[in-house]
């Protein structure tokens, strides 16, 4: 009989500061380039364990992101060919 192995894959965040309270700048759907970091290629929001984004700013951020997708600044879903 196989044993189960128990993965303790932990996926770090890739910074470790908050990109919005190091630079004192709150998420914008108008800055959708900026927003367009924090979505991965298939256009959905990547967590904040992935990004470093505090809890404060992923809230903001996600809304934001969702009022460029509604202005259609940011795809809903990326193209896939």
């Amino acid at each position: 009989m196989l044993k189960k192995t128990i993965s303790s894959r932990k996926t770090r965040p890739i910074n470790n500061v908050c990109p919005f309270c190091d630079q004192k700048k709150e998420p914008d759907y108008k800055d959708y380039q900026f927003l367009a970091n924090f979505l991965t290629d298939r256009a959905r929001i990547m967590p904040a364990s992935r990004t470093g984004v505090c809890a404060k700013h992923q809230r903001k951020l996600s809304r934001e992101v969702k009022r460029a997708r509604f202005l259609a600044l940011l795809p809903y879903i990326e193209k896939i060919s």
